[in-house]
């Protein structure tokens, strides 16, 4: 491997960086993206154990790098074949970065105003696939699902603006109309 590879901690570096000097989170979004995607291509970082998921719940999450004050917030997510998670939210960005496989992404929109605690109401409104290299920048707010549709396990690189269990993430059920808390265990 050459010397001048983009590494992990490279990114890290540029991306405390972006984080104190970013004018918005749009500008932020816009120079994590392809700083992520660099990282994923050196693909040093990536080992054996990433591929592992929790088969209860069809996914796994390993810990790159957090923030002492659980800012800036890197993980590896693993997707089991046919498997993925409901429509959720990070209640803060998220630049995603496909790794191995082709992950499904639908989007979703909240109809009605969060005002009933436990109640949501949601509805698709679009879709997008993200295959080895693609980028997905998501801002605060979104709300989003996930499902490998192929055989194999994927892999999908993560970057959030904080650590996922500092935030009010929630997780939604379109069909009963219900929101819940959405708490990971990263490895």
């Amino acid at each position: 491997m050459t010397t001048d590879a983009y590494r992990l901690e490279n990114f890290v570096a540029d991306l405390r960086r972006i984080a104190a000097a970013a004018p918005d989170e749009a500008s932020l979004l816009a120079e994590v993206g392809p700083l992520a995607q660099r990282v994923v291509q050196a693909r040093d970082w990536l080992r054996d154990d990433m591929y592992q998921a929790d088969a209860e719940l069809g996914f796994g999450t390993t810990l790159l790098h957090v923030e002492p004050d659980q800012s800036l917030f890197v993980v590896v997510d693993s997707w089991l074949p046919g498997r993925g998670v409901r429509p959720h939210d990070h209640d803060t960005w998220a630049v995603v970065v496909g790794v191995e496989g082709v992950e499904r992404n639908l989007f979703w929109r909240r109809l009605d105003d969060a005002s009933r605690p436990g109640h949501a109401e949601l509805e698709c409104s679009g879709e997008r696939r993200i295959g080895a290299g693609d980028v997905l920048l998501m801002p605060s707010g979104g709300i989003h699902s996930v499902i490998n549709e192929s055989a194999r396990t994927s892999l999908s690189f993560h970057v959030y603006g904080r650590h996922l269990n500092h935030t009010r993430r929630r997780q939604f059920d379109p069909e009963n109309k219900r929101e819940l808390p959405f708490v990971i265990s990263p490895r």
